[in-house]
Parts: structure tokens; sequence; C-alpha cells
């Protein structure tokens, strides 16, 4: 089961920005990465490391309060939210990935008031295991009270090897809401599903538009917002709305990903767009409906002018003989 940790979200932003995880005034402790060969003040952890190698590195925990703390640690798989946030599951679910191979030299450590402890952890990559990034964070938690607090500092690991990034749009579908004026414009939304596909983290830059036949009339959606940083795997799902698209008989959504790679150091590049369309009927069906009964009343009039010819016809015919 995957468990949002409330305070777990506060402690990786702030941790973006500094080097210290303080989730709320009302908890007591914080918690930063040690100063050591990887560096000092790091936001967070990030590591390149081969399949079958380990490297070591430490958590600090300080107490701010006035009480001892004793507190869990333990090391835990990170998922994106529906919200678009990094989370991290719950000490009693499994993880697979980062939450597995990451071991604290204790399970359990308590801070003395004012006092801080360094945690030595290892993280130890199977040597079976495939290239690729992977998202996790070593969490402290404090359960008192029947209430459950936690901080956590995010762990970026990329398992060396072949990087393949990809994504596809999957179940794109185009609804069309239509218009009641036979010469006005309706509105279309646009769905689909953002899948990465490939073996690293990656976000995405979307871009929508809806044209008429034969490309007539394209229409671009309002900007979609960059997906999160979508880890391997993952989806994530879209909709966007396409205003004063005309009732052309048939349209066509097209749905443009720009995929954005982020290395280590931060840099973000660019990889080619993938695209998927998907097609609808837009049949303007009050002027269809206008239509039809225009050509209904003249198929009738047509109808009785051939009836009145007809009946005319042996009238006369009638007169030309009694006259003989």
């Amino acid at each position: 089961m995957r468990g949002a940790i409330a305070t777990l979200l506060v402690a990786l932003s702030v941790v973006a920005s500094g080097g210290t995880a303080r989730a709320a005034d009302d908890v007591p402790w914080s918690v930063s990465t040690a100063a050591n060969s990887f560096g000092a003040d790091r936001p967070n952890y990030s590591y390149t490391v081969n399949p079958g190698e380990q490297i070591e590195d430490g958590l600090i925990v300080a107490n701010s309060g006035k009480t001892p703390l004793s507190l869990a640690v333990f090391a835990a798989d990170g998922f994106t939210t529906d919200a678009g946030k990094l989370d991290l599951l719950t000490m009693d679910a499994k993880s697979t990935g980062v939450g597995a191979w990451v071991r604290a030299a204790q399970s359990q450590v308590t801070v003395q008031p004012g006092q801080s402890v360094q945690v030595p952890f290892i993280l130890a990559v199977p040597a079976g295991a495939t290239p690729g990034d992977r998202m996790g964070g070593i969490v402290t938690s404090l359960t008192q009270g029947g209430e459950n607090r936690r901080l956590a500092i995010r762990i970026r690991l990329r398992v060396s090897g072949e990087l393949k990034p990809s994504m596809s749009v999957d179940d794109v579908r185009l609804h069309y809401s239509g218009t009641p004026n036979p010469f006005g414009k309706g509105d279309a939304t646009v769905t689909y599903t953002i899948h990465n596909t490939g073996n690293a983290i990656l976000a995405a830059r979307p871009s929508t538009s809806v044209a008429g036949l034969f490309g007539i009339g394209r229409v671009e959606s309002a900007k979609v917002d960059d997906t999160p940083q979508l880890l391997p795997g993952e989806s994530w799902k879209v909709s966007a709305k396409v205003d004063g698209v005309p009732a052309a008989v048939r349209a066509t959504g097209t749905v443009k990903l720009l995929p954005l790679l982020t290395d280590a150091a931060g840099s973000t590049g660019t990889l080619d767009n993938v695209t998927a369309t998907t097609h609808a009927w837009t049949i303007p069906w009050v002027a269809l409906l206008v239509l039809l009964v225009l050509c209904a009343v003249v198929v009738l009039i047509l109808r009785r002018r051939r009836r009145h010819s007809a009946s005319v016809v042996p009238a006369e015919r009638e007169r030309e003989t009694a006259d003989r």
C-alpha cells in the first residue's frame, strides 16, 4: 500500500533550497545530509552507481526540542502522487528499488535535546540491477499520541549502463461539444495519458491542437503545464480544452510531447518530440437538420407539381374528345 506522508512532502521541498529539512514548527527535529567526500550542505542524495557496487553515506538527525526523541529510521521507494508530488512508500509497504537497497546502521535512533546524531547508511546495488533511474528516500519517523510525523530526504539513484529515455502518448480521445449555431464554433476536449516507457526520470511539455478536414482551421489549446517528473513506468493523465473549433464534419486532435531529461547536475535537455492523433465527428447537426428540412420541402413541392400536372392533362384530353 502507498501512504501519503504529509510532513515528508514539506521536508523534501525545504531540503531542495537548503541543507536542513524541518516540516513544521511543531516538529521537534530536523534532518540533513552528512558532510563527507560527497560534499557539504547537499540538498539531497544523488548517486550514480555501477551494478554490484555499494556506497556509504550518512544522515544527520538534530533534536531541537526539550525532551529526548526516539525515531524510527528506514528507507523507502518513491512514487509520484496524483497531485504531482514525490511521496514515499510507508514502512510496512514493500520496496523493490532504493528502499530495498539502502540499509541504515540502526533502525531506531535516540537523540538528546539540543544534540545531533549521525546515522550511517549503505546503498548496495545488486549485481543484476538494470540500468536506469530510481527514486526513494531515507525517512525518520515519530509516533506519539496516536499521531505519526515524518521527515525524509530524497535519494535519486542512477544505475550505470545504457540510458534509454522514452515516452508514449496513450488513449488519446477527442470530445466535441458542438454548438446550436449552424455557423458557429464549438469547444473540444482532448484527453490522453503520458507514459514514461523508458528507464530515465522524465518530465514532458505537452501541446494540443484540433483541426478540421485536411488540417483546415487548426486551433491550439490553452497552455498546459509541464508534467511533474515521472519515474520509469509511471503515467500522467492530461485533459486539454480547445475553444473555437469549427463544426467541419471530421476533426483531428493532435498531441505533441517534448520530453525533458534532467541530468545529475540539474541541467535539463530535450528529446525528440512524440506525437499522437485521434479523430472525432464534428457534424453541424443543426445545419444538417435545416438542410434536411429544406430538401424535404423541395421534394414535397416537386411531388405536388407532378400530381397537378398529371391531373391537368387528362382533363384537357376529355375536352378535346367532347368537341369532336
